[in-house]
């Protein structure tokens, strides 16, 4: 099965980055997944299913870690392996 993640951390910040979201981009960078697109209002990644799962407990964990007040999340199912 394959999966998109979207996903983006609060709270905002206009004029730099936080801690949070640069933690958020490491983690989706460091995982092997298919694609990735980091922007400024969201961001995407696409993958096998263990391999985004993964990146989302990842991900979860170490943004608030990071001092994420809000994590906005949605897995979406687009396919199964090979298509």
């Amino acid at each position: 099965m394959r999966l998109r993640v979207e996903f983006t951390t609060e709270p905002f910040d206009l004029d730099e980055a936080p801690e949070h979201a640069l933690v958020a981009r490491e983690v989706v960078e460091a995982a092997e997944l298919d694609a990735v697109d980091v922007g400024p209002f969201g961001n995407t990644a696409e993958g096998g299913a263990d391999v985004v799962l993964d990146a989302v407990d990842a991900l979860l964990r170490r943004t608030l870690g990071a001092g994420a007040t809000r994590i906005s999340l949605q897995v979406t199912v687009i396919g199964e392996d090979g298509r």
